[in-house]
């Protein structure tokens, strides 16, 4: 089982943060490894919403479905994806830290499935080391404006 926390407080109130982070369009500008998203369902996002990506993790070229299973606005954003050999969740939490900062916490749990499974811990740190240079060009492409 893979489940990383990373977390970051942005200089920005959470109503702001969240809209920016949870707008899946602009998932490839601030995650370092999705290079691209198709919304496989009509907008805006709302639970049951899909949305596709394409991805280059650890070498490899992934492509990935995510379902919007929870979604609580400027607070919560809970996705799963089924396909594939890694299912995985990802959560946003957005929680206000005074009137104009923004703790958000990424986390990401999945269950290797195959092959996959020997490579759990080292998919763990990996994964833990591009969130937070996830985290880190979020907060600089939301601090600079």
């Amino acid at each position: 089982m893979v489940d990383v926390f990373t977390d970051i407080v942005i200089d920005l109130p959470s109503e702001r943060v969240s809209a920016y982070a949870g707008n899946p369009d602009h998932a490839p500008l601030w995650y370092v490894n999705i290079k691209s998203m198709e919304w496989l369902t009509p907008k805006p996002l709302t639970i049951g919403s899909e949305i596709a990506f394409k991805a280059h993790f650890l070498g490899k070229e992934l492509a990935y479905v995510y379902k919007i299973e929870e979604l609580v606005p400027g607070k919560k954003l809970i996705m799963r994806t089924a396909d594939g050999p890694f299912p995985m969740e990802t959560t946003y939490i957005w929680e206000s830290v005074g009137e104009k900062q923004t703790k958000m916490t990424l986390r990401n749990r999945g269950k290797p499935t195959g092959f996959s499974k020997i490579f759990t811990p080292f998919m763990s740190i990996m994964m833990k080391k591009a969130n937070q240079k996830d985290l880190k060009k979020l907060k600089t492409i939301l601090e600079k404006g």
